[in-house]
């Protein structure tokens, strides 16, 4: 079954959600982390140009990909994140969770770079939408 990405993103107010997170990361250089459909979505969908996005990362990159473009935006290795001038990642999928977790506690725990979900799903629509995979 297919996701129905724009009802969701209605549901849980994402435009008012995203609104506020450009004001809270207001001069602060972003990193989107995950490129999927989710956020192909997203990007296609919202105007996500308030955010200074400086690049994407995705498991699926890898180094030699550095600097390639993707959506537009410049290529970032997941491992490589932490040698830019990166003030905040948002971790744009449906089950953020634990990647939020493992940048906090692990990826970036002795950075100062932020960690935040792109959209905030539910844990009830994340829960539907993994007995729907």
């Amino acid at each position: 079954m297919a996701v129905d990405f724009k009802t969701n993103l209605e549901n849980i107010g994402f435009e008012k959600y995203l609104k506020k997170l450009v004001k809270k990361l207001a001069g602060k250089k972003v990193v989107i982390y995950g490129t999927g459909t989710f956020f192909q979505y997203i990007q296609k969908n919202y105007d996500l140009s308030g955010l200074n996005i400086i690049g994407v990362s995705d498991m699926k990159f890898s180094n030699e990909q550095e600097g390639q473009d993707f959506l537009g935006y410049k290529i970032i290795p997941k491992s490589r994140i932490a040698e830019y001038p990166v003030d905040c990642v948002l971790v744009a999928t449906l089950q953020y969770l634990s990647i939020v977790e493992d940048f906090c506690l692990n990826v970036f725990n002795k950075t100062k770079i932020k960690v935040y979900p792109l959209a905030r799903i539910p844990l009830s629509q994340m829960i539907k939408h993994i007995w729907e995979s």
